[in-house]
């Protein structure tokens, strides 16, 4: 298997920590994540910081980086227009990131937004982002189901993808919010989706116990999934799952299976980088 891109989200195993990890900190780990080869670094965010505190160094991050000897491409969230234009500010960053729930609850809960609303918000950040030269990557969370009855299906989700779609959004995730995720339904998603929409990407960012995280990655490939979340040591990940071995997806597991030549890692940076996480998330 080959072209497998792979995103190491240091910032989703962040920003759920409660004690502040400090800028220069931050700095040093990203640096050596960026000389492994990834694809993508999902490194911060640009959303207000009585939300998400872990991430209110994101600009000071950003300006701290040698972008110089890396061909990985960094990746901002952001949840209006506001975090657009500060993420669109600095030039590094290709691509912004945006949270679309295909739950009408979570989407309020989380960006304080129905889905008209965020569908809105879309187009806005769309446009600013097409005017400044980058790409937006939309995450469709709680897309393989919620804890709170809003309907779920495939049909669901690929409504989604072609309303978002007709915005000339090129780039999603599927995104499982709460580690709830099964082979079956990847399968299921992964196999209605992509055939029928072969002109964009669709990645996986999925949630997994220390025992299946195999499974979930098989299904997913087999049905076509090229593109492939991860977050070293499966950090961060599930604050509403109902199991606490719950996590995100290992990025080691990711580089075992689809191996270094495949996901262009470089495997003894990568190594570096393993030993480096538990200093940083201690």
């Amino acid at each position: 298997m080959t072209n497998v891109k792979l995103i190491e989200c240091p910032r989703d195993a962040m920003q759920g920590r409660h004690e502040f990890i400090p800028t220069e900190v931050k700095v040093a780990y990203l640096q050596g994540l960026l000389a492994c080869g990834f694809d993508t670094l999902d490194f911060g965010s640009f959303v207000s910081p009585k939300a998400i505190p872990q991430m209110r160094d994101t600009a000071e991050v950003v300006a701290g980086l040698d972008l110089s000897q890396t061909r990985t491409k960094l990746l901002a969230i952001v949840a209006n227009r506001r975090g657009a234009v500060a993420a669109l500010s600095h030039p590094e960053i290709d691509y912004l990131g945006y949270p679309f729930s295909v739950s009408e609850t979570f989407q309020l809960r989380n960006t304080n937004a129905s889905l008209a609303d965020s569908l809105e918000r879309v187009k806005q950040i769309q446009e600013l982002t097409v005017a400044a030269g980058r790409k937006m990557v939309v995450y469709l969370s709680m897309g393989f189901g919620n804890p709170y009855g809003d309907p779920w299906n495939a049909e669901v989700v690929e409504q989604w993808v072609e309303r978002l779609a007709a915005l000339d959004i090129t780039i999603f995730q599927l995104s499982d919010t709460i580690g709830v995720s099964s082979p079956a339904s990847i399968t299921y998603l992964f196999a209605n989706l992509i055939p029928r929409y072969p002109e964009l990407e669709i990645g996986a960012h999925l949630h997994t116990t220390p025992d299946t995280w195999r499974e979930k990655v098989v299904a997913a490939a087999e049905a076509g999934c090229r593109r492939f979340d991860g977050a070293i040591r499966g950090f961060g990940g599930c604050p509403m799952a109902r199991d606490e071995l719950t996590g995100n997806m290992p990025t080691e597991r990711l580089v075992e299976y689809f191996g270094s030549q495949a996901t262009g890692v470089d495997t003894t940076q990568f190594a570096q980088s393993l030993e480096a996480s538990l200093d940083v998330f201690r």
